[in-house]
């Protein structure tokens, strides 16, 4: 159970990662170079398969379809696309394998046959670059706060109205005017007397 599992996660990350890298340059070849061993025999032969063209091994009929690079200035990483076929009762061919192979990790997207397995090597020939779209970050939509209908419904943050009823409006406040204070009356000034003049008494009576 545990290696089901872990096969699993290891097939999920190289589906991941193939995602990836087809966002990435990568070159794009004329010839795939593969291994296939003969479990019977024991014999592992290496042959190359042209792009489109079918080439026999044992009784297996292998048609390579890509076969994929990364340029030297990136991580390598080697895929090809194949189709195997297998000729059965009244010479009609069955579909065994259809799918990727990874040159990095040649058992985990392999073919799985009683006899035969193949697996990819190398792409060679190919010089052009092409170059893969790179994504963009997705635009989040502008934030709207426009006016709303009566029937939009509520957001967090929204004061609502109790249901069955209009919000009752704050009660009047009276308020008194103002009034201007009344301005000061000046208080007549009291003349003091005139002081009595002084007689010079330094006279004898």
């Amino acid at each position: 159970m545990t290696f089901g599992w872990t096969r699993a996660a290891l097939v999920l990350a190289s589906l991941l990662g193939s995602l990836g890298a087809a966002q990435a340059d990568r070159i794009k070849n004329p010839t795939a170079v593969f291994s296939g061993l003969d479990k019977i025999t024991g014999r592992i032969v290496s042959f190359e398969v042209a792009v489109d063209e079918t080439v026999q091994f044992g009784a297996l009929q292998v048609t390579a379809r890509v076969c994929f690079t990364k340029p030297p200035t990136e991580t390598p990483n080697t895929t090809s696309f194949i189709e195997v076929d297998e000729p059965g009762s009244e010479g009609k061919a069955k579909r065994v394998f259809s799918g990727w192979l990874f040159a990095a990790s040649p058992g985990l997207h392999g073919l799985e046959h009683p006899v035969y397995d193949i697996w990819l090597v190398d792409c060679k020939g190919g010089t052009e670059v092409i170059a893969e779209p790179k994504e963009t970050p997705e635009e989040l939509p502008p934030i709207q706060d426009a006016a709303r209908g009566p029937n939009d419904p509520a957001r967090p943050g929204d004061i609502t109205t109790p249901a069955g009823g209009t919000a009752p409006r704050p009660p009047a406040v009276e308020t008194a005017p103002l009034r201007q204070p009344a301005p000061q009356q000046r208080q007549p000034q009291r003349r003091q007397p005139a002081a009595a003049p002084v007689i010079n008494s330094d006279r004898p009576n």
